[in-house]
């Protein structure tokens, strides 16, 4: 790779990666986290509470000590995302030993999004709508340990792009249950009704598949495919802000949305870093 381009690339994953630990920790310092779906999962855990602690299982979900215990836990999981933004923010300049921190980070990224989908009904899409969050550390790893964005790298990050793109369309389009946060956000935005807003979202739903199937084919073609992709994923994370501000209430609104944007960041930062590498070839 050409050493101006491993340098825009290289900031590009570095800035992905910090605003997506940073996003999730402030989730996890102020807002919550879906841990209970584990914790509280009578099938998983009852044997194991049981047997190490002889408490019944009525006990144990009623305790307000178990509920505190999961609370300093998501406290705890947060600074450790926190800790994980900085270091891909100093990652040149620290030690190769951290970089453990940021493979135990995109491991923690990747239970989250079991957990997620665990909540929403074990739908495969909600797991694989995650894959450019959970990849995105490893991808900054990978491009620091080989100097720059090697061809299969590349590969992975359409993968992830793809997975990511046609997962969100298969909410938009209503194959899964569509998200009434969607349809609040377009109708907000766009000042449409709401058969306006479901118009929108199955077209957005149609571009996010193109995308998918698109992200893999020749450059000549997919130069303006992959461009689209970093300006939807720049759109759909700003929406979280612009589709849930309230004039009466900006700081709170500030405060409970603006971390859901960045850690969406990603979406829009990851292709861009494919557009750029393979605009080269």
């Amino acid at each position: 790779m050409p050493e101006n381009n491993h340098r825009t690339i290289l900031p590009l994953l570095q800035a992905a990666t910090v605003c997506l630990f940073a996003g999730r920790a402030w989730q996890h310092l102020f807002w919550d986290a879906p841990y209970r779906e584990l914790f509280w999962d009578q099938n998983i855990m009852q044997p194991l509470v049981e047997k190490l602690t002889g408490w019944r299982w009525q006990e144990y979900v009623t305790s307000p000590a178990v509920d505190e215990a999961i609370a300093h836990f998501t406290t705890g999981v947060g600074i450790f995302f926190a800790v994980c933004a900085v270091t891909a923010l100093f990652i040149r300049r620290l030690p190769s030993i951290f970089r453990l921190l940021l493979w135990a980070g995109a491991f923690m990224l990747f239970c989250l999004a079991l957990l997620y989908t665990k909540e929403y009904f074990n739908h495969l899409g909600q797991f694989f709508e995650y894959a450019l969050q959970f990849s995105t550390p490893v991808f900054l790893l990978l491009v620091v340990k080989n100097g720059g964005l090697t061809d299969r790298l590349l590969l992975w990050m359409k993968i992830a792009i793809a997975l990511t793109f046609s997962c969100h369309g298969l909410y938009a389009v209503g194959y899964y249950p569509r998200p009434g946060l969607f349809l609040e956000m377009t109708m907000r935005i766009l000042g449409v009704s709401e058969a306006g807003a479901i118009q929108f979202l199955n077209m957005a739903a149609v571009l996010d598949f193109v995308v998918a199937v698109g992200i893999f084919l020749p450059w000549r073609w997919t130069k303006w495919i992959v461009l689209y992709a970093a300006a939807w994923g720049l759109a759909t994370s700003l929406a979280r802000i612009f589709g849930n501000f309230y004039w009466d209430f900006p700081v709170s609104s500030l405060h409970q949305w603006t971390h859901e944007a960045v850690m969406r960041l990603p979406h829009f930062l990851i292709p861009l870093v494919v557009f750029l590498r393979i605009r080269r070839d």
